[in-house]
């Protein structure tokens, strides 16, 4: 069955495979993917910090509600959740997500807005290693792995966990 998965941006950038590599493995897999940002227009990709291209949004987060969704994608970069982290309505957003049980998947630092959202106490939770002291002050247990899977919270490092992390995405959606 064919499931709407929702991938949460600022248009300010985000790193390009974090988002372009998980949204062609949902693809793939026969579900649709919808990019939910701030703003309308477009969202700044870059490769590491360098632009590279656009990606054109599809819905802003105020228009959007958990119930129109089976999954939450969370790319990094340093830009985008820095800049998610900071507007009350994405931070709601993913809290709310994060509370239904539906599951959400945050690569390298996107796990910035699990801490803003309060909702890393007591939970596994691996990313960029310069999250580790915010996870573990917010109440979280950083490991230092591939993928992590606790509860309906999926966490990767970097860039190359990509194939562990849309893989471990996948699977939950299957189930």
């Amino acid at each position: 069955m064919s499931k709407r998965i929702a991938f949460l941006t600022a248009s300010e950038g985000v790193e390009e495979v974090e988002l372009t590599e998980p949204w062609k493995a949902v693809l793939d897999a026969g579900h649709t993917a919808e990019l939910v940002s701030l703003d309308e227009g477009e969202v700044q990709l870059f490769n590491h910090l360098d632009k590279s291209s656009t990606q054109r949004i599809d819905r802003r987060v105020q228009d959007v509600a958990v119930a129109d969704y089976d999954a939450l994608v969370l790319p990094g970069g340093v830009a985008n959740p820095d800049a998610l982290r900071a507007d009350d309505e994405a931070v709601a957003f993913i809290r709310d997500f994060v509370d239904s049980g539906k599951p959400v998947a945050a690569i390298c630092h996107a796990p910035w807005t699990l801490v803003e959202a309060d909702r890393v106490r007591g939970k596994r939770i691996t990313s960029w290693p310069s999250l580790q002291t915010d996870i573990r002050n917010a109440g979280g247990d950083w490991v230092d792995e591939e993928v992590a899977v606790d509860g309906n919270l999926i966490t990767s490092r970097n860039p190359d966990d990509i194939p562990a992390f849309s893989k471990a995405l996948l699977a939950v959606l299957d189930h």
